[in-house]
């Protein structure tokens, strides 16, 4: 079965259904990663994956891995690290150099990996206030991070890194933390890993993900300040996650 190919730039998506079961979820190809299309398509349960020197392939699998923020689980070697408080956590103070940070990760991996074209997109989101960035520090030096996209009470998480042992789940578990306090109810994790299930994320069938979306990214948070309160920043280096 062919993929449907995106020739204009207000063209829509085909439905997810008729994503393909082989390679699991892949549903379009070409279009382009204006802001518009790239929300339209996070809200269908849709998100962009390609190497560079391949067109813009659009992906829905089936199924999906997401993080519900009360079923996190803080392994004990984690819970070491936080109350060690060696590192320091900000929200959107850098996300130029966390997006970098994460395609640098990526390059040379079997995957696929952030192209020029999508860092650019999402600094186009982060300046409309939509895409997000966590930072770990130790010092003044980056050394973990994450970015994702809100929409209502969804945070669509992209990519992390690591470059001290633990530094991107560190920077998983503040957000979900924090998350939870927003009143947000799910965090889409794309496709499953053992470095994210062993966080808590389960997989959701297609299907179900997608009416989750429809109920969820029309349901508002109950902030938009993307700041860490420093309650939460004192209560996980001192308490029991």
């Amino acid at each position: 079965m062919p993929v449907p190919w995106l020739e204009s730039s207000d063209a829509e998506f085909p439905p997810v259904e008729l994503a393909l079961t082989e390679p699991n979820g892949l549903l379009a190809a070409g279009g382009d990663l204006h802001a518009w299309r790239l929300l339209d398509a996070y809200q269908r349960g849709i998100f962009p994956w390609y190497e560079s020197g391949q067109p813009i392939l659009w992906w829905s699998p089936d199924p999906r891995l997401v993080l519900k923020p009360d079923q996190l689980r803080v392994s004990r070697s984690l819970r070491k690290l936080i109350k060690r408080r060696r590192y320091s956590l900000t929200m959107d103070s850098n996300f130029t150099a966390v997006i970098q940070s994460c395609a640098e990760s990526r390059r040379g991996d079997s995957g696929t990996w952030i192209t020029d074209d999508m860092q650019s997109a999402f600094l186009d989101l982060h300046a409309r206030g939509v895409a997000h960035s966590v930072e770990v520090w130790s010092g003044s030096s980056l050394v973990g991070g994450l970015y994702g996209i809100a929409m209502g009470q969804v945070f669509f998480g992209e990519s992390m890194f690591s470059k001290e042992d633990n530094t991107s789940k560190l920077a998983l578990v503040y957000l979900v933390k924090q998350l939870q306090r927003w009143n947000y109810q799910l965090i889409d994790c794309q496709v499953s890993s053992e470095h994210l299930c062993s966080l808590g994320a389960t997989e959701m069938n297609r299907k179900q993900f997608t009416l989750e979306l429809k109920k969820l990214t029309n349901s508002p948070a109950s902030s938009n300040n993307w700041q860490f309160d420093d309650e939460l920043i004192f209560t996980a280096a001192t308490d029991e996650l």
